[in-house]
């Protein structure tokens, strides 16, 4: 057995066991899973494997068919008082009621030119093929493009969720304060409501935030194939701002680069060349076919005089033959068939502008998306950092008595909503710079 092919399977299993136990996966870790176990990549590399048994057949077609056939036959005339039967240009008579013949025949049939249609079939099932394998790379572009998104997505959240925590234990520090303060007279009963609602608002916060993550990673176990049996949770830690705060690659060279990598560009260019093909069969079918055929046969009969074996000799015979055919009138099927090939070139070639504007369209839109939530990341850095502080002051005053509820609720909704900003832009800011190298051909690393 290949050493390769059994290591393959063996390694794949000892890193599902590896993942299994520990639970956490690294973007990367997902990522070759799904190109393992992902059905509709599965799905896509059956078609792969259709495709050249497609081929084979196809290649099979320039070559001669031979077929053996045979019949045995039993008859009864009881009413007949003879039977002649006439067999190989010689006349058999028989009294016999019940009579018995066997035939036999080995026949060939070679199509020697038929206008080239079969070797132009070929091509066009190789381009079929090429196209496969096209789909099944865009397949799995797709699926660690829907992983990427959902990891980020969980990393956000994630870190949303830790901001949520901190400002609840904020808001139950600040409940037991106004309580303490209730009891002294310092504030009043409807004063203290307002933190105990801020601080159901907080708890409330973080539970919803659960809720999302766990949405988030149903839908990452989706694409990887787990059960719900399956503990699963991401590896990925917050990333450094240097790392969001890098160089936005330039829209139009990514979209030169991708014009070159991307596999759908590529297929529906092959499509083009698939269907300037399909025209030139259809074209051909106004030419004549030529066919040769040969066989083989014997017979016996039982009403013979003769022996089985004497028959069988004196009734072997031989053909051979070859047949032109030429098309004079079809009911216009070869003129149908040159107009839709001409139809389907041309969709085709709208189908390949489209996959261009379609790809130009994105990244345009992962760039925009960068930039725009670059600049927003750091508006919202210098955001965040000035209503931490005045929440943070605003919290230290009202230990001391010395603000009222209204300005620390206002100061906790500043600061949440800064904090959602700057985590919102930070986040997308990652994800579409990955996403825009992505498409140029690199991998993604967050």
């Amino acid at each position: 057995m290949n050493k390769r092919l059994f290591l393959l399977p063996c390694c794949l299993i000892a890193g599902i066991l590896r993942l299994s136990a520990q639970g956490t996966w690294s973007l990367q870790d997902c990522i070759e899973y799904a190109l393992q176990n992902n059905i509709q990549v599965q799905k896509s590399r059956i078609a792969e494997e259709q495709g050249e048994v497609s081929l084979w057949q196809d290649r099979g077609a320039l070559f001669p068919s031979l077929s053996f056939s045979t019949s045995q036959t039993m008859g009864y005339r009881p009413f007949e008082e003879s039977t002649a039967l006439v067999q190989n240009g010689q006349v058999t008579t028989t009294t016999n009621k019940t009579t018995y013949q066997g035939s036999y025949g080995l026949n060939a049939n070679w199509t020697i030119w038929n206008g080239g249609i079969n070797r132009k079939n070929i091509e066009v099932q190789k381009l079929q093929n090429e196209i496969s394998e096209l789909a099944t790379q865009e397949s799995e572009l797709s699926i660690q493009e829907q992983i990427a998104q959902l990891y980020v997505q969980i990393m956000y959240t994630k870190e949303g969720k830790r901001v949520n925590e901190q400002l609840l234990e904020t808001a139950k520090s600040q409940l037991e304060r106004g309580r303490e303060m209730l009891q002294q007279g310092q504030m009043a009963r409807a004063d203290v409501t307002q933190l105990e609602a801020q601080a159901s608002s907080a708890a409330y916060d973080v539970v919803s935030a659960d809720a999302q993550i766990a949405n988030y990673k149903r839908q990452l176990k989706a694409l990887l194939e787990l059960d719900l049996n399956t503990p699963f949770d991401v590896s990925g830690e917050a990333p450094a701002d240097e790392k969001v705060l890098a160089p936005i690659p330039n829209a139009e060279e990514a979209y030169e680069k991708a014009l070159v990598s991307r596999p759908e560009i590529r297929s529906a260019e092959l499509g083009v060349d698939a269907a300037e093909l399909n025209l030139d069969i259809a074209k051909r079918g106004f030419l004549p076919t030529v066919g040769m055929s040969a066989g083989v046969g014997d017979s016996h009969y039982s009403a013979s005089q003769k022996s089985t074996r004497q028959q069988m000799k004196t009734n072997l015979n031989a053909s051979a033959g070859v047949t032109v055919s030429v098309p004079i009138f079809d009911n216009r099927r070869n003129r149908a068939n040159v107009k839709q090939a001409k139809l389907q070139r041309a969709t085709s070639q709208l189908s390949l502008q489209d996959e261009k504007n379609a790809l130009s369209n994105t990244i345009e839109q992962y760039w925009i998306t960068a930039s725009t939530q670059q600049q927003n990341f750091i508006a919202a850095q210098a955001r965040v950092k000035s209503q931490k502080e005045s929440y943070d002051l605003l919290n230290e005053q009202f230990q001391n008595g010395l603000k009222n509820v209204v300005d620390v609720l206002q100061g906790r909704d500043n600061l949440l909503s800064a904090e959602q900003a700057m985590l919102q832009s930070k986040y997308m800011t990652l994800l579409n710079m990955q996403l825009l190298k992505f498409y140029t051909g690199e991998q993604i690393n967050l």
